[in-house]
């Protein structure tokens, strides 16, 4: 057991964790609704801190990050336990329990991992799989180490975190993915367990923050895939003030799997609302089904990223390093391109 964060004292034997919306109140004994958060002898405890399901070597367009590092390697971490409870999780076996397979890494044994196993010259850190966020005590010390180790950190995640965790972790995150469920607050709290309002918080502070930041969109059969629930999507992140235009925007295919046994989105469906997005935002990708998914330059309209699955062809950019600062340039036109090294 590891000392807890986010805490508060109800009673003497009564706490409440404050890490997310949900605001656990917990006897002694009893763990948070994402099982993984824990009362122990009347303090919060963290029973399964570098308790590890997961550790894959990735592509990093895997993620999905597509304007991040292209064509690099990452290594990836996943744990058990989550604080929403979505129906259709394509992740449930390790999102909704705790009785998985998993190994216990210290912060510095990830480091020592990723530093081995990345062959690219970038080397990056990806916390995903389930939900790292329910575990902030070891991603903020896993952060913290790779950061003086020059490794990038980036994050996959729900992002359904209240803002004073939030503004712990952002400031370590070099990258992000969020996952933008739909955009009706009953939804998010009937069906998911979760808080729109948290997530949407959670993204502006995220590139108020200078936080490299994609978001995905899985399209649920019959809950989230209508037009009108899409275009407030779209809307919301063409309206983000901090290059929300810019933010890509992943809409991915649904399968049946967990609770939910609606018909898997069909190809049709993505590639409508694909088009439909592009209407306001600039980099729209469809997810989970065949297809090119190349990034064009905004400027001359000219391929600067290939891919055919993952293979990526990064022939269409060039990199400047200015004081200091590397950036990635359209070789076609000249033109800064918003893709991040």
């Amino acid at each position: 057991m590891i000392p807890g964060r986010f805490f508060t004292q109800v009673s003497e034997n009564t706490v409440q964790c404050v890490l997310c919306p949900r605001r656990c109140v917990l006897p002694d004994g009893k763990a948070g609704s994402c099982r993984v958060r824990f009362n122990r002898g009347g303090k919060g405890e963290i029973p399964y801190y570098g308790y590890v399901t997961a550790l894959a070597l990735d592509p990093i367009e895997k993620k999905p990050l597509y304007h991040f590092r292209p064509g690099t390697e990452i290594l990836s971490l996943g744990f058990a336990g989550c604080n929403l409870h979505c129906p259709f999780c394509q992740n449930w076996r390790i999102s909704q329990s705790t009785d998985v397979p998993g190994q216990v890494y210290t912060p510095a044994e990830i480091i020592g991992a990723a530093k081995k196993s990345v062959k690219t010259a970038q080397v990056s850190i990806a916390y995903t799989y389930s939900e790292p966020l329910v575990h902030i005590e070891f991603l903020l010390d896993c952060m913290k180490e790779a950061r003086k180790a020059g490794i990038a950190n980036v994050l996959v995640s729900n992002g359904c975190i209240n803002s004073e965790a939030a503004e712990e972790i952002l400031p370590l995150t070099d990258a992000a993915n969020i996952d933008l469920k739909c955009f009706s607050e009953e939804t998010y709290k009937k069906v998911l367990g979760g808080d729109l309002g948290a997530v949407t918080s959670f993204i502006r502070m995220a590139l108020e923050k200078g936080v490299h930041l994609e978001l995905t969109t899985l399209l649920v059969t019959g809950l989230n895939d209508s037009k009108a629930e899409l275009e407030k999507c779209r809307d919301f992140i063409a309206g983000l003030e901090t290059g929300g235009k810019y933010a890509p925007w992943h809409l991915s295919a649904y399968h049946p799997d967990y609770k939910w046994q609606a018909p898997a989105t069909s190809p049709r469906s993505i590639t409508d609302a694909v088009k439909a997005a592009r209407e306001k935002l600039i980099f729209v990708y469809a997810g989970n089904i065949a297809g090119d998914n190349d990034t064009t330059c905004p400027s001359c309209g000219k391929r600067i990223i290939g891919r055919r699955g993952y293979r990526i062809d990064t022939s269409g950019l060039s990199l400047k390093n200015e004081n200091g600062t590397i950036s990635y340039y359209c070789v076609s036109c000249g033109e800064k391109v918003p893709v991040k090294y």
